[in-house]
């Protein structure tokens, strides 16, 4: 091992783009960040402007009541699935390091409590429609998630790690999804359980794959 292998790209080579997406600076000095190489060199600015039209009809939300340092996980993956937004239930203020900074490309919600949400919720979809709310927790009661055909417009939703998700969110969720799960543990963590439930809208909508 002669050391970590270095991430992006060095500076541009050869005549700058004139393209306004593009950031004299990284152009300059190299583009270093956790970007998609079709992003290389734009300004952070021209990036989520992209983004914004090409972001899916899920969001993503999760109770934060005792700093969770799984948020920056399930955060990160909202990224890379697209989500149209992650929320924050809770507690405003939530450990970005997990993140990498993706946190920073994604359009954040906050809100005080599970009502809260569930109000915003009302009037959230296309034209004013309900988004539904879909929990992703393995209480009594809940579906399976590999048999439940997921809504393209929704807002999944996930607890903290360990006591999962609260009874308050609980009465506000539209339905309650279980991951199967086959193996000695009653439980996975919280981040992966959100990735394969993000993973598992994305096969219904984007590769039209149904249960």
């Amino acid at each position: 091992m002669t050391g970590e292998r270095e991430v992006g790209v060095g500076p541009w080579q050869g005549e700058w783009p004139t393209d306004e997406r593009y950031d004299p600076e990284l152009l300059r000095d190299g583009d270093r960040r956790n970007v998609e190489d079709r992003y290389r060199y734009w300004r952070h600015e021209a990036i989520v402007a992209d983004l914004q039209g090409r972001r899916h009809s899920f969001h993503v939300a999760i109770e934060n009541w005792e700093h969770d340092f799984n948020i920056g996980s399930v955060v990160r993956t909202a990224n890379a699935m697209g989500a149209a937004a992650f929320h924050i239930v809770g507690r405003r203020r939530w450990n970005r390091r997990g993140a990498m900074v993706t946190d920073r490309y994604q359009v954040e919600h906050h809100h005080r409590d599970p009502a809260a949400l569930r109000e915003w919720a009302a009037t959230a979809g296309e034209g004013g429609t309900p988004l539904r709310l879909v929990g992703i927790d393995n209480v009594p009661g809940s579906v399976p998630l590999e048999t439940y055909d997921l809504p393209r417009e929704c807002v999944l939703v996930l607890g903290q790690e360990g006591p999962g998700i609260t009874e308050e969110m609980l009465t506000v969720c539209d339905d309650v999804l279980a991951i199967g799960q086959y193996g000695s543990t009653r439980s996975m963590n919280a981040g992966a359980a959100a990735a394969i439930a993000m993973h598992a809208w994305v096969r219904r909508h984007v590769h039209d794959q149904s249960v």
